[in-house]
């Protein structure tokens, strides 16, 4: 196995966590991984993005130019990164910020509203954990039990009592997922 995922949104959404939460998920299920962020000057509010290669063997570069594989937060990611998709990959869209229609027939969608169903759910700022349920659910590069094993290594002190809402999250986003 060898390939890898671009997950972009701004800054706040959460981006860099959900790519170190599975890149720590894919480690324990013995892949070799890199886990490379990319982000604006602004902190809250600016672009953020990250790469995770995963691979039974040696990863070389985390430098990803075609991803086979994105997970799109906002309309700026989707805009951006949907033409560098490599053909026959996948996108992940949180279809409740991203209005526009796809423009390609050689990649699969998963629309998927994030936002929407993290706010129902009444975690609103969990939309990040919901694509990362849909992500493993399209793509199963990792269990979902490795993720929650990650979360609750990550989770600990004051942060544990998130725990449980992103568990939630990671179910609801995974279940979206036909």
């Amino acid at each position: 196995m060898n390939s890898n995922v671009l997950i972009a949104g701004f800054g706040g959404q959460g981006v860099l966590f959900i790519g170190q939460l599975f890149a720590r998920a894919c480690m324990k299920e013995d892949l070799n991984v890199t886990w490379s962020p990319a982000y604006g000057a602004e902190m809250r509010g600016g672009t953020v993005n990250c790469t995770v290669c995963m691979s039974d063997d040696e990863v070389a570069c985390a430098f990803v130019e075609e991803p086979e594989n994105v997970i799109a937060l906002n309309a700026p990611s989707f805009e951006k990164f949907e033409k560098k998709i490599k053909s026959g990959g996948t996108m992940i869209v949180n279809s409740s910020l991203v209005k526009s229609a796809p423009s390609r027939n050689d990649i699969t969608y998963k629309f998927v509203p994030m936002t929407d169903i993290a706010h129902k759910a009444g975690h609103e700022k969990m939309a990040n954990i919901v694509s990362l349920g849909a992500f493993i659910k399209t793509l199963p590069f990792v269990k979902k039990d490795s993720i929650i094993n990650e979360m609750k290594n990550i989770l600990t002190g004051k942060k544990a009592a998130m725990l449980e809402g992103n568990i939630q999250a990671l179910d609801e986003g995974f279940a979206a997922v036909e």
